[in-house]
């Protein structure tokens, strides 16, 4: 608990003209403001309707204000909404003037920065709220919310008071090493850490899906050259996003476009064909195609012959963990029906991207990659939280292999990093650099 002696101020409706625009004030100088401002007495939670004068008594504009006292307001202090009409010079003009009146102008994030220290939600919970600002699909609003009411921080808690529970354990056979109970303590720490690794991988993989769905997932389109993957791009974007020619490499750089399928937003990447060339320009666009593959969650790779080899050789330079799916295209040329098959863990498709035969299976397909992604129960998550999810798996288990053969101590200190890993993802253990990193991110006025 901090508690400001400054108050800030800023218009918290985006930029541009509108009916409506809010500026928000937060700070132990509201009342002053409110009262030189608005010519009222603010009540709690009662829309006033008030001239908005300047100094000199002139009209700035009209309309309300909203006072929310401590500690129930966002950001736990005292908090005055003033609703205006939402031109940009008139929204500037009542911030300079609540400035004028004591305020100064808020940093980015700086209201939510505040209602974290004041213990209105947790660090999590505060990047919840940036994630539901900036959601671009039903599925994304959805899983920010969940973080939002705190399901992926309760997670964190409860794994914490296992990993607490551990502690006190080992710390306790450290102060008592004689005691008679050791057996007992033994098996305790068995079940413990049991239940602790299972706990931790469920939460490691649900947080993943949670970057995963938060970031949007990234498809690549790659093949050689002329094999109809721009074809390909624009039948699934349903624009003609990619120009199509005949002649090999016209794709230079990589053009992406964004698609949503059940909720989820999809960004497919059309790349340069993949091939020995001594053209600077195309080996260039060869080199970024190899790296958005290096990174791609569905990889789709396009061929134009049924290959001879296993489908599997067909993605090397592919994550480990991506969908692969192999679109067997032109089927127009051959005079082939579309058929859908699955070996080794690939999934092909033959289909005309031409003609539209066949995408229909591949966009089940594409949906079933992301139907897990967009699960119910999935909240959003950041990468950060995966980082520190990672660091807290990785001394969980030394603690858990070393409780037989290292020293009691070492043990106990392994679980304490564990903790405070894990702690960085609420909040609990955060230094001031990352919370200013953190919430530097956010929009001003929130």
């Amino acid at each position: 608990m901090r508690a400001a002696t400054d108050t800030i101020a800023a218009v918290a409706t985006p930029a541009g003209h509108g009916g409506l625009g809010v500026v928000r004030v937060s700070g132990p100088a509201v009342r002053t403001i409110a009262s030189a401002l608005c010519g009222i007495e603010p009540v709690a939670r009662h829309a006033h309707f008030a001239a908005f004068r300047a100094a000199d008594g002139a009209t700035l504009d009209r309309g309300l204000a909203l006072y929310f006292p401590a500690p129930h307001s966002f950001t736990g202090e005292d908090v005055l909404e003033l609703h205006a009409h939402g031109s940009p010079v008139v929204l500037d003009r009542l911030v300079r003037r609540v400035c004028e009146l004591g305020a100064r102008p808020a940093r980015a994030g700086e209201f939510s920065e505040r209602a974290f220290l004041n213990g209105k939600f947790d660090l999590a919970q505060a990047e919840a709220i940036a994630d539901l600002i900036a959601a671009r699909s039903e599925a994304q609003a959805r899983a920010a919310q969940r973080s939002l009411e705190g399901e992926f921080s309760q997670r964190v808690r409860a794994l914490v008071e296992v990993v607490v529970r551990l502690r006190v354990e080992v710390e306790a056979a450290i102060d008592f090493a004689e005691d008679a109970s050791e057996s007992a303590s033994r098996e305790t720490l068995a079940r413990l850490f049991v239940d602790a690794t299972a706990q931790h991988a469920a939460l490691l993989a649900a947080a993943r899906r949670g970057v995963r769905l938060t970031d949007g997932l990234h498809a690549v389109i790659v093949g050689e050259p002329n094999v109809g993957k721009s074809s390909l791009m624009n039948a699934l974007a349903g624009s003609e996003r990619a120009i199509v020619t005949d002649i090999p490499g016209t794709t230079r750089d990589v053009l992406r476009e964004a698609v949503v399928f059940d909720g989820v937003e999809l960004t497919l990447a059309d790349t340069a064909g993949l091939r020995e060339s001594a053209d600077v320009v195309e080996g260039e666009g060869i080199r970024r195609a190899r790296a958005e593959l290096a990174r791609a969650d569905i990889v789709l790779r396009v061929v134009e012959h049924e290959p001879v080899a296993a489908p599997g050789e067909l993605f090397v330079g592919a994550p480990a963990g991506a969908t692969r799916i192999l679109i067997v295209n032109k089927i127009d040329l051959a005079d082939r029906l579309p058929q859908r098959s699955e070996r080794d863990g690939v999934v092909t498709i033959a289909l005309s991207a031409r003609t539209g035969a066949g995408l229909d299976l591949l966009r089940e397909a594409l949906r079933h990659a992301v139907v897990g992604t967009a699960a119910d129960g999935v909240f959003s998550a950041r990468t950060r939280h995966v980082l520190a999810l990672e660091r807290a798996g990785v001394h969980l288990a030394a603690a858990r292999a070393g409780q037989a053969s290292t020293a009691a101590e070492l043990v106990a200190e392994e679980l304490s990093v564990t903790q405070r890993a894990l702690g960085e993802i609420t909040g609990v253990f955060t230094s001031e650099d990352l919370l200013g990193a953190i919430f530097s991110t956010f929009c001003i006025g929130k």
